[in-house]
């Protein structure tokens, strides 16, 4: 039997390989700068389409504060440290309407752009991947792109 998502990435233009370990399809994805300059590479979080003004981030560690930093809100955001997702994300749970491990209640930017992005993710306190997590606010993601460039 046929993937459904093959059949539809086909009809939407977007190259699908599949993932080596698992066997399911991974969208080729570009991110494409008001100059011309594109930088192609595999889709995680949410499968849409954005916009919005490309900054980045040098943090080594704090991810899921930085994601949910309002001062991002609507921006696209690119993470310089190579290998992000790898501790995973707590789960969201409010202490007196502050939250424990997030600067906000949800995700602030409008896409995700890191040069790998860990599917595996190993911590004590995490709850969920990096990847499950920008599905559930409809973040789209970007890895396999050198953001030290």
């Amino acid at each position: 039997m046929k993937d459904p998502r093959l059949k539809q990435s086909q009809r939407i233009g977007a190259k699908v390989e599949l993932d080596k370990n698992t066997r399911t399809p991974k969208l080729t994805a570009k991110l494409v700068l008001k100059d011309g300059n594109i930088f192609e590479g595999k889709l995680f979080g949410a499968q849409r389409s954005v916009a919005g003004e490309v900054v980045f981030n040098t943090g080594m560690v704090g991810y899921p504060e930085t994601l949910t930093d309002p001062s991002y809100k609507g921006q696209i955001l690119v993470m310089t440290y190579p290998l992000v997702g790898n501790y995973g994300i707590p789960e969201m749970d409010d202490i007196s309407k502050l939250q424990r491990f997030f600067e906000s209640d949800r995700v602030q930017i409008q896409a995700l752009i890191v040069s790998e992005e860990s599917e595996n993710y190993s911590h004590w306190n995490a709850y969920q991947s990096l990847d499950e997590w920008l599905k559930e606010f409809g973040v789209p993601g970007i890895y396999g792109i050198d953001t030290r460039r």
